[in-house]
């Protein structure tokens, strides 16, 4: 019996993938710095393989036409807003993200930016790298303590869960929107309420975004938002770049319109915005939510369970609704 043929774009942990190579016939494609060039050579080869796992690249039209015996995708992650969903539903081809795994991390580094903007880390380090050694006497000068704070958050699937018993462990007030309500019995657990968004904006004095990128979301937080929000709150991004307005968020902190802010992800990733990190009240990081050692093995883990899972075994696996 022959084995499936995986196609596997994206830096996956070559230690993770022993199952998968014992069940399947795994191909690592290029993963260079040119999207474009690897893009041509995936048209050209996507054609042989049943199965793929993918992390940056756009899965388009015009690939999913070429991939003529694909039955599945899996991202190497958990967006899959990269991915053409409707046309790969439309062809047939079962697509498949990781939840699982980058819960955890995300959600800890959602926390990190938060206490980052409370107690000011960017501005007194780079304070200290000029020489500068501030009297922490003076007003203006002092962070801020979260303890009894309102923390709103944007999306509770498992990473917004998870940031909500950290705010619970911290001492703060929980409250969150979503799609859809959560069950009372995962309320209660996490002593979260419910809100609508204009009272989340209004309330929170840290709003964290864990949303997926879809067009009902595409700058959900845009200019309006943010004049909602208090002068002293702070926006945490650990999501997607697209949740956000970005020139909006720039003149926000700008005129102080909000005190703060915490992004992981942008609106272009590959070019850092000067406006922003020109800016004393942001603290920025290279979209890092998963990217810890045990987070980047467990995802090649999960992603390749996926693929398995179905090809080998007949089973879906987190499918993508």
């Amino acid at each position: 019996m022959n084995k499936a043929k995986i196609l596997i774009l994206g830096g996956l942990r070559e230690d993770a993938l022993a199952d998968l190579k014992e069940k399947c016939d795994v191909t690592v494609g290029p993963v260079g710095h040119r999207m474009e060039d690897d893009r041509e050579w995936v048209i050209d080869h996507i054609g042989d393989y049943e199965g793929l796992i993918v992390a940056k690249m756009p899965i388009d039209h015009t690939i999913l036409d070429h991939a003529k015996n694909l039955k599945i995708i899996s991202t190497y992650g958990v967006g899959f807003d990269r991915i053409d969903l409707d046309y790969a539903k439309e062809k047939g081809i079962v697509v498949t993200n990781c939840p699982v795994s980058v819960a955890r991390p995300t959600a800890e580094l959602a926390l990190a930016m938060i206490l980052a903007c409370a107690r000011r880390l960017h501005f007194y380090d780079h304070t200290m790298r000029e020489g500068v050694f501030l009297n922490m006497n003076e007003y203006d000068n002092q962070g801020y303590t979260i303890e009894g704070k309102t923390l709103g958050i944007l999306g509770m699937g498992k990473i917004g869960q998870m940031v909500a018993k950290f705010g619970q462990m911290l001492g703060m007030k929980v409250i969150y929107h979503n799609r859809s309500q959560v069950s009372a019995e995962i309320e209660k657990d996490l002593g979260a309420e419910y809100v609508d968004l204009p009272t989340l904006l209004k309330e929170s004095d840290y709003l964290t975004l864990h949303a997926p990128a879809t067009d009902e979301t595409k700058q959900v937080i845009d200019a309006a938002a943010l004049k909602q929000m208090k002068e002293t709150a702070c926006l945490i991004n650990v999501a997607r770049g697209s949740l956000v307005e970005q020139t909006a968020l720039v003149q926000a902190l700008k005129s102080g319109e909000i005190a703060g802010a915490g992004l992981d992800v942008f609106e272009d990733e590959t070019e850092p915005d000067e406006r922003l990190t020109a800016l004393d009240n942001v603290i920025m990081t290279p979209h890092v939510g998963a990217a810890t050692h045990k987070a980047r093995f467990d995802l090649t883990k999960e992603a390749a369970k996926n693929i398995s899972s179905y090809l080998v075994d007949g089973k879906i696996l987190n499918q993508v609704k």
